[in-house]
């Protein structure tokens, strides 16, 4: 009999693949574990979940931890393990454009997707682009889905999205991917896997750890439609050559690289990205945000 872990996602794309193939792959089977997802509530950060213990493991991202250091706090988590180190998030326009050059978006309308970490990113990349973020009208649509369904109905000349909701978009006529923002900005501690210090001392944590780096490694040298078999069950709104695309492009753009750690390296590029935006703090980020991934 498997034991249960229970598992949330902040967001569910196939940009998380490597923690939804852990599942999807039979890789947390294979260590006696049975995956139960969940979803965080709108405006509820996952970490909640660990505080009140109905998670396990989480989806997030270690900017998370920065809030409490810049409160003066402990972290309540640790972010022990890296999902992706690029910004998976998209800008799609409304005709193809391969000569496309961020400057284009000055003057026009994006409907810029505005939580906390996506909207640091896209203002870090229109740094690095050479875009006065100020230059464009950037509107706050709401949701991901809110945003899809604006943009369907004619609003905005751009929109910023996580995949594979711009290459659907592209695969129904509405709109056609012309950047990628992980293309724009170096390799960053972008999303994690975080959990509570008890609980990273887990036979549990040290049983899941081993399913994931199994999981990172199929990820990584598996096909991409492969890949997109395993998990369509969980994308039943996504048509599959868009979801094997989609997993295809992540895999070139690097953001699952084969090491599980979160590195000092990546994690210094978003302190970078989140000093952009006014945010800084005084302490040792790294040491009390980051841990090391649970091992045998």
């Amino acid at each position: 009999m498997r034991t249960p872990i229970n598992i949330q996602f902040t967001r569910f794309s196939a940009f998380y693949s490597p923690l939804i193939g852990t599942a999807a792959g039979g890789f947390l089977e294979a260590e006696g574990l049975e995956a139960n997802f969940s979803m965080s509530a709108p405006g509820k950060s996952a970490i909640a979940a660990l505080i009140d213990g109905s998670a396990h493991v989480v989806q997030s991202a270690p900017s998370q931890g920065l809030g409490a250091l810049e409160r003066g706090e402990t972290p309540p988590a640790l972010h022990f393990a890296q999902i992706n180190e690029r910004d998976g998030f998209f800008l799609a326009g409304r005709r193809p454009d391969p000569d496309f050059a961020w400057s284009k978006l000055a003057g026009g309308k994006v409907l810029v997707d505005h939580a906390d970490q996506p909207l640091a990113m896209f203002k870090y990349a229109c740094l690095k682009q050479g875009l006065d973020y100020d230059s464009i009208e950037a509107v706050d649509s709401g949701s991901s889905a809110e945003m899809d369904a604006a943009f369907r109905s004619g609003e905005g000349d751009y929109v910023h999205q996580q995949g594979p909701a711009p290459q659907q978009l592209e695969m129904d006529g509405v709109g056609h991917v012309v950047a990628s923002v992980g293309e724009a900005i170096p390799p960053c501690a972008f999303s994690s896997l975080a959990a509570t210090r008890e609980w990273l001392a887990s036979d549990m944590a040290r049983a899941f750890m081993r399913a994931y780096r199994s999981t990172r490694a199929w990820i990584n040298e598996a096909p991409a439609a492969e890949i997109a078999a395993a998990e369509a069950d969980h994308f039943p709104d996504v048509n599959q050559d868009v979801l094997t695309e989609t997993i295809g492009f992540y895999q070139k753009l690097g953001c699952w690289s084969p090491h599980v750690e979160i590195t000092k390296q990546a994690f210094e590029v978003t302190l970078d990205v989140f000093r952009n935006v006014g945010r800084t703090t005084e302490r040792d980020a790294y040491a009390e945000v980051v841990a090391l991934p649970p091992s045998d």
